[in-house]
């Protein structure tokens, strides 16, 4: 790779952005993290080669860029900042952003039209895979946009994510990531259910994850936040309940506008409720299990 092909900047280092950020450096990149909290900065410091608290940080030279942003008007903003440090980038090969966060189609493509408008590429790029995921490359990438832009990236995604799948024109990912989150909404809460159920039946928990996240009955959630609910360990969040919320929404306003049945969706939303209502906002989404536990009064 050209030295311009190995700088990356990562737009935003939470959860998911720091794990990708450190990820990318340890592939051979030289990442630059952006973020405006202090705190992220000082965190991600000490893994990736630069940080810095907006876009002045990055070099001139960057061509490839990912966002993972908390919610559509941290995107809009992005956006406005990206096309003024561009003004004094080479126009001598085209700037491509990752736009990897869950957020309502309509917003990301506003995004997209709002950069193309300045020859600057985005692709609609959401993950499947939770925080400790992202920490371990376990992640999948569902990218979708111009194929040349796709293509101008791969070598990014493969420094972050196990697996990536083209999947068609822009906003693509982010309907295939609504699909995923339901199923993700639904597993998280039946894991819980079930390991509360083996708890009653006298079984060991975590005896369980193993035996049965072997076989039919296993799902991801059941083996990855599992083994958190048995150790009641939710407090070291891989996704906050507040954060999950806003995906929820976003899933929910979907399911309305297309008239689409999903009972098992809606059976476990009030769930997801009640760990909010319950101080749990800031906790894992594995703590739906204490909900459960309150029901049945454990």
């Amino acid at each position: 790779m050209s030295a311009k092909a190995t700088q990356v900047g990562m737009i935003g280092l939470g959860i998911m952005g720091s794990a990708m950020a450190s990820n990318l450096q340890d592939a051979g990149f030289r990442v630059t993290g952006i973020d405006p909290d202090p705190r992220a900065r000082e965190s991600a410091a000490s893994t990736i080669a630069a940080v810095g608290v907006d876009l002045s940080a990055l070099s001139l030279d960057t061509r490839a860029l990912v966002s993972s942003l908390p919610s559509a008007r941290a995107l809009a903003q992005v956006c406005e900042a990206l096309i003024e440090w561009a003004q004094g980038a080479s126009p001598d090969e085209r700037i491509v952003v990752a736009e990897t966060s869950t957020l309502p189609l309509a917003d990301k493509e506003q995004a997209r039209n709002r950069l193309e408008a300045v020859g600057i590429g985005m692709v609609d790029a959401p993950l499947s895979g939770t925080g400790a995921q992202a920490r371990t490359r376990d992640l999948a990438v569902y990218a979708s946009g111009e194929p040349a832009d796709v293509a101008a990236l791969a070598a990014v995604f493969d420094g972050f994510a196990r697996a990536r799948y083209e999947v068609g024109a822009f906003g693509n990912g982010m309907r295939m990531k609504l699909v995923a989150n339901l199923l993700v909404a639904i597993h998280n809460v039946s894991s819980a259910e079930a390991l509360l159920f083996a708890k009653r039946l006298g079984l060991d928990p975590a005896r369980v994850v193993e035996v049965v996240g072997d076989g039919a009955g296993a799902s991801r959630m059941l083996q990855v936040r599992g083994p958190m609910m048995v150790a009641r360990g939710w407090q070291n969040a891989t996704m906050k309940q507040d954060v999950w919320s806003k995906d929820m929404a976003i899933i929910g306003a979907a399911l309305a506008e297309l008239a689409v049945p999903a009972p098992l969706f809606a059976a476990c939303v009030p769930i997801y409720h009640a760990a909010l209502a319950q101080g749990h906002a800031l906790d894992d989404t594995a703590s739906v299990y204490a909900v459960l536990e309150r029901l049945a009064g454990d």
